[in-house]
């Protein structure tokens, strides 16, 4: 029986949460993973993540389904919106890859599962320097949904001090890849792309693609991600 305490990482499957789950893995926490399948354009992310879970060493992997694609709204979850492939918007502009209130009910059901494992901690691998302007990646929002989180459950009131953890939040895209690889993550096992195939392979074209193509040049690492043929 393992000592180690226990966190809840959201992992997606793509480059930032795969070294967000390393980073855990490296403070001594074992891992309980959750993955969502909430109507977005492809499941490779999915199997992504199971590969990730697997290669870090994850105590549990588990994918909760909720559908978010009932409401659209984003060019991830309603196909009437295409992914914009001309570049990654400027800044205060906020793209249609943003999908309304993900990552405060993505972190509600991390909440939820934290509480029933007698968890304090939650791992999420926001970004606030090379990301696509979303509010719910701000500083200011994990504060906030920290404060709450602490008054909104059982043990919250009893007098336990939930953290968020969000050890990404102040790096740069090349400063993450750095630090997953000198912590041992195989790069090519996780998908990032907006609109990837069947087989995983990335647009090349997408705000996530284009992030994650700079930030291995930036950090001069090879970059494992498969493309497919351009169009």
């Amino acid at each position: 029986m393992s000592q180690n305490k226990p966190a809840v990482i959201l992992l997606s499957g793509g480059l930032d949460s795969a070294t967000c789950l390393a980073i855990a893995r490296s403070k001594g926490f074992d891992a309980y993973c959750l993955s969502f399948d909430y109507g977005q354009r492809h499941n490779a992310e999915l199997k992504a993540a199971a590969r990730v879970a697997a290669a870090l060493g994850a105590t549990e992997h588990r994918v909760a389904r909720i559908d978010l694609a009932a409401f659209g709204g984003s060019a991830l979850t309603d196909a009437s919106i295409d992914v914009p492939e001309d570049g990654v918007v400027h800044e205060n502009e906020i793209p249609v890859t943003y999908v309304p209130a993900r990552n405060t009910i993505m972190l509600s059901f991390a909440l939820a599962w934290a509480e029933v494992l007698k968890s304090d901690d939650i791992y999420i691998g926001v970004n606030a320097v090379d990301y696509s302007g979303y509010p719910d990646c701000r500083p200011e929002y994990i504060s906030a949904f920290q404060a709450m989180g602490r008054l909104a459950t059982k043990v919250g009131v009893e007098g336990a001090s939930l953290t968020i953890h969000t050890p990404l939040i102040r790096l740069t895209k090349a400063e993450i890849v750095e630090t997953g690889t000198a912590l041992g993550v195989d790069y090519s096992l996780t998908t990032t792309c907006y609109q990837a195939d069947d087989e995983g392979r990335a647009c090349g074209v997408c705000d996530a693609c284009r992030l994650r193509r700079a930030g291995f040049e930036a950090a001069g690492v090879a970059d494992p991600t498969r493309y497919r043929p351009a169009r």
